[in-house]
């Protein structure tokens, strides 16, 4: 049976415990000031931070939880998406094919795909070492294409050109990750997930990972992975602890060492987290620490000094700002000793940390509602978000409405949005496959229904504006976060 953290237990004493619905495998648990941390100083972090954007956190020192929360309707046992924070643990795999004489570091990348090479091969491409995928130094200009058809991504790599020398050109490349897993995948016979099970999931107690493949069935390694904000924090205590957990040795020291080392050269702003160096799919950071993060957010930050990790889960555009409050706020209330209990700072950060939640929608007690808009199908030509249809159900003025959606020419899905709280269910809503979802609403302006749409699995969150006028319906959606750009174009719907 999984059995999950309890919000009763956000924060707990000195006395070091398990959650009382935590896993076995579940980090123990500390008040901060035990661990030499302040209570107050996490608490102007959580204050500080992007209410809207943050979805959780875990904070560990000297191996004990002393902080964590989830930004409702995010919770502790929901997966989230890390995007590149996967590369982190695919190089992971790789060390560990190597420490079982899979494989070696300056083994050419050639040499694994000889079926996939092209007919005249580059001295460059010759020359491109495992060390070198590994270091985002392979030699591109640019990066391989990757794209969701049946095309070969090897062969796309190996064909791509290599004007530079491997070895003296950084360039962030998620294709070259790509190819660690496919390597991984080549020398094991094992999918990086399947590989990592039982040396690195299952000995952390990360249950039930997911991870994408591509159209040849190999782990995505440059992304796709979903594991729990608790799941990072762990991931980042083995690394802390030199890949030892307990009494065995899950990674070999001297990875770790290498792994998180500057092996490359990336930048030279002093004021940037991503300027600092590289090593091994892990950035290196101010103040002497290193991370694995992902795109909107996501973070597994190591601090050696300090003997701490933070994880973080968010949805948020300016990944620099979360680093300098994490250095701001965090850093200074990290002390080298226990501090004097602190009963009240206490009571208030577990309070505000048990409480947290992403606004809801806020209503206009002046809105005008539409008569005759309960019921009404709405339908939409051809359009680039392949919307078929809208309806919105009006529930009692103290009940919930509910928000009728087709895309793409599928089945309706109907959207329970709570009234001034998130109401979970389960849909499939633009482009993304069905999954849990969250929702709240309002009437924000007259004649004007506002939803918010929350993915708990994802960063992502949709502004849904729908304004109504007599028999046409303008709607718009609005990503708190996107890689083509949070907003999209409005589209005219009409009643017949």
């Amino acid at each position: 049976m999984k059995l999950f953290l309890s919000a009763a237990c956000v924060l707990v004493s000195l006395m070091p415990c398990f959650a009382a619905d935590g896993p076995a495998s579940a980090l123990p648990r500390s008040s901060p000031e035990a661990q030499g941390v302040s209570s107050e100083a996490i608490m102007t972090f959580i204050e500080a931070a992007p209410n809207s954007g943050m979805h959780g956190f875990v904070m560990v020192r000297h191996g004990h939880v002393v902080a964590e929360g989830w930004w409702a309707p995010y919770d502790a046992k929901t997966r989230h998406e890390l995007y590149s924070l996967s590369k982190s643990f695919t190089s992971t795999a790789i060390g560990l094919a190597i420490a079982d004489g899979k494989l070696s570091i300056d083994d050419p990348v050639m040499k694994f795909f000889t079926d996939d090479l092209p007919a005249e091969p580059s001295n460059n491409l010759k020359a491109m070492r495992v060390r070198d995928i590994l270091c985002m130094s392979t030699g591109h200009q640019t990066e391989p294409a990757r794209t969701p058809t049946d095309q070969n991504w090897v062969k796309t790599f190996l064909a791509h050109p290599v004007p530079f020398k491997p070895g003296t050109h950084f360039l962030y490349n998620t294709s070259a990750t790509y190819m660690q897993s496919a390597i991984v995948q080549k020398v094991t016979g094992k999918t990086t997930l399947d590989y990592l099970r039982p040396r690195l999931f299952e000995p952390l107690g990360i249950e039930d990972p997911t991870w994408g493949t591509s159209p040849q069935g190999v782990t995505l390694g440059g992304y796709g992975l979903s594991v729990r904000t608790e799941d990072i924090a762990k991931f980042g205590q083995l690394y802390l602890q030199k890949g030892k957990w307990g009494e065995k040795q899950l990674v070999p020291a001297a990875w770790i060492e290498a792994a998180t080392a500057r092996q490359t050269s990336n930048g030279s702003n002093p004021a940037s987290d991503w300027d600092q160096g590289y090593g091994y799919q892990f950035w290196r950071c101010r103040h002497n620490a290193y991370r694995g993060d992902g795109a909107f957010g996501q973070y597994c930050v190591v601090l050696p000094e300090q003997d701490a990790v933070i994880a973080i889960t968010s949805g948020v555009k300016d990944m620099q700002a979360v680093m300098n409050l994490i250095w701001d706020k965090l850093l200074p209330g990290m002390k080298p000793a226990a501090l004097p209990a602190n009963a009240d700072a206490e009571k208030k950060l577990r309070t505000r940390l048990a409480g947290l939640v992403i606004p809801t929608v806020a209503a206009s007690p002046t809105a005008r509602i539409p008569e005759v808009v309960s019921g009404k199908t709405f339908t939409f030509k051809g359009n680039p978000q392949k919307l078929d249809s809208v309806e919105l159900v009006l529930g009692k003025p103290t009940e919930p409405t509910t928000l009728v959606v087709s895309f793409n020419g599928g089945a309706e899905q109907r959207i329970v949005c709570g009234l001034g709280e998130w109401k979970k269910g389960k849909a499939a809503f633009g482009d993304r496959p069905e999954q849990t979802i969250a929702a709240c609403g309002a009437w924000t302006a007259n004649d004007t229904f506002t939803v918010q749409i929350c993915l708990p699995e994802t960063p992502f969150i949709s502004t849904v504006t729908l304004s109504f006028i007599k028999d046409q319906l303008v709607y718009e959606a609005v990503w708190n976060v996107g890689f083509a750009g949070p907003t999209q174009p409005q589209l005219m719907g009409e009643h017949k």
